[in-house]
């Protein structure tokens, strides 16, 4: 979920010949965000491609799809969290088949109020004709 105050960036005319890579990896954005909030591992295992890197906590961690489960939820730092959204996403760099965002996300209590906000890096890719999310890289524990 993007929070409804940060629309879409623009487009930055050194974008513009891949603009509709773009719009697919924020689809894909869109769609992790939305499957993250609803507690959905098989809508964020379909959001991202494989093998995933995340670089946070200290350590680079390499998933595979099996790894994506219900057990992601179980860490203490979500034990207050409610929801997370969107604060950033700016396009860094665009090609024909890789979009790379900075970003910033926010993580809220159910009551609203805000836990914590992380700037991070997502790498969406396009592997046999499909947009996900590759790797991540925060400032999240």
């Amino acid at each position: 979920m993007t929070d409804p105050s940060v629309e879409r960036p623009s487009i930055r005319p050194q974008h513009a010949a891949f603009a509709a890579q773009v719009e697919a990896a924020q689809d894909v954005l869109d769609a992790f965000m939305a499957a993250w909030n609803a507690r959905d591992a098989a809508g964020v295992r379909a959001s991202f491609n494989f093998p995933h890197v995340r670089f946070a906590s200290g350590r680079v961690t390499i998933l595979a799809p099996e790894q994506v489960t219900d057990a992601m939820y179980a860490g203490a730092a979500l034990s207050e969290w409610g929801r997370s959204a969107w604060q950033r996403r700016e396009v860094i760099h665009a090609g024909p088949d890789k979009v790379q965002f900075d970003t910033r996300f926010a993580r809220f209590r159910p009551d609203g109020s805000l836990i914590s906000a992380f700037d991070s890096i997502y790498i969406v890719t396009l592997q046999d004709g499909r947009w996900g999310v590759q790797g991540r890289s925060s400032y999240a524990p």
